[in-house]
Formats: structure tokens, sequence, C-alpha cells
């Protein structure tokens, strides 16, 4: 419904009407991607293609407008992040490589078949947090082996390479992998993943895409403000509601991240 309403409001070209739309769309979007942890790529990024930006400049400006939702989700839930310092870094010095390789590859790889990998994996992550109803609702203290840091730093550097090329629905696999990992609930989960991924891999993707493409100021001012706005609004409404409409909202925007993906890659496979 959310991508059909894009599709009808994309086509007008009337410029007051179609400011308005980029910001309510960036506001509802990065809204839900506050609560469930990601996914604000789900109408957002396919927004501004559908508006007639290329794919580089739609995804840079993207990346710089969810930058203002991982500052907006950051200042509401700060107090979640004292804990969690040392995971912070783990996902900033092995995910940021991992970015930058995908900004720079970016322009090489095939979109539709990362887009149906991913896909996949949000429809199955949905499915997932559906069948286990305790899944994020309760916060412990896991400490991770050798080997399970090995592992979990290899996760991030891939989720990492995702964010930098096709940046929809990584947050969420970051939000999952913490959970999985460290045994954090939703909450303290989304926190941590919107001040590493929403600030710094975004920040950095961000600065190395708009070396293929200039950002248009006048779109980028109001995918900003919708960005700051929601992410701050959704991060109020996580922290008063709980962890409960967080898992909802999650398990929503995981199918729906999943099947415009899959849409998506559908589309390229018989375009091309």
């Amino acid at each position: 419904m959310l991508y059909l309403l894009t599709i009808l409001l994309g086509s007008t070209d009337h410029s007051l009407f179609k400011s308005i739309y980029i910001f309510l769309i960036s506001f509802i979007s990065n809204t839900f991607s506050a609560i469930s942890g990601g996914g604000a790529g789900l109408l957002q990024l396919p927004a501004l293609i559908l508006s007639g930006f290329p794919y580089y400049q739609a995804l840079a400006s993207h990346k710089l407008a969810t930058l203002a939702l991982g500052i907006g989700g950051s200042l509401r839930n700060y107090k979640s992040l004292r804990n969690d310092t040392n995971v912070a870094w783990h996902i900033l010095i092995f995910g940021i490589p991992g970015v930058i390789l995908g900004s720079y590859i970016v322009e090489f790889i095939s979109e539709k078949y990362l887009y149906l990998i991913l896909g996949i994996i949000s429809i199955l992550f949905a499915f997932y947090s559906y069948l286990k109803p305790y899944l994020g609702l309760s916060s412990g203290n896991s400490k991770l082996n050798l080997v399970h840091k090995i592992q979990f730093v290899i996760f991030i550097f891939l989720i990492g390479i995702l964010n930098g090329s096709i940046s929809s629905g990584t947050g969420l696999l970051v939000t999952v992998l913490l959970i999985k990992s460290f045994e954090m609930d939703f909450l303290r989960a989304i926190s941590l993943t919107f001040f590493t991924v929403g600030i710094f891999w975004n920040f950095i993707g961000a600065v190395f895409l708009t070396k293929i493409g200039s950002v248009p100021s006048d779109i980028l001012i109001l995918l900003i403000i919708g960005s700051f706005t929601g992410g701050f609004f959704g991060a109020h409404l996580s922290k008063s509601n709980g962890n409960t409409l967080i898992k909802k909202t999650f398990t929503t925007v995981c199918i729906l991240v999943g099947i415009s993906l899959l849409i998506k890659s559908i589309r390229m496979f018989f375009i091309n």
C-alpha cells in the first residue's frame, strides 16, 4: 500500500505538492524505522527514485537524511547506550570498512541479486520474530567467546558492505544480530543501531556516494527535517510503549521491506 502510494504521488510534477509529499514520506518512513530499528529505505528510497533521481544520487540523499534519523533516535534514547560502548566500537571499527567497500563497488554489483537475497532474509526475520514470541522482549548481558566475537565482526563487515551498496534493510539486520548475539531487548538494540549505523555508517556511505554525483540541496533539507522529526517521534513512541510495540512493528516492517525488495528484484530480472 505504501509502495503504491509512493508511485501515485511520485507521478505529479507540482513542485509544492511534491515537496509536501517528500517530507511526509520521509517523516512516516523514519517514524516506523525508529520504532522497528530499520527499514526507512522501504519508502524513502523508492520515493526519491520514482521522483526522477538517479539511483546513486537517491541513495546518497537517503543516507544523508537517515543520518538525521540516527541523531533524532539517539537523542531520545541516549541513556540506553551507556553500557554498550564496547559493542558500539566493534560495530564502527569492523562495519565502516565494509560500508566504504560497498560504496565503491555499488557501481559494479548487480542490484537485482542483492535485492533478492536481502528481501528473502528480511521475510525470514519476520517469520523468525513471529515464531519466537519472547525474542527481544527482555534484556540480558551475554558475553561472547573468541569464536562468537569473530563471527559477530564478520557479520558486521558483511552487513556494512550491504549498507554501502543498497542500504535498504541493513539496520534491521544489525538490530537482529545484536539481539541474538548479546541477548539485548529491542529498545537497547535499536538505540545502538541508530547510534552506529544511523549516524556513522550512513555518514561515511553518503560521503563516498556523493563522489559519484551531487545531491539536490532543496530535497535534502526536506528529507533531513522529515528524518529527524520522524526519528525523534518514533523513538519517543517506542520508549513510551515498550518492547511489545517495537517487536510488532519490527515484524511488520521486515515483511514490508522484504516484499518491496523482492518486487524490485523481480522487476529487474524481467526488465533486463
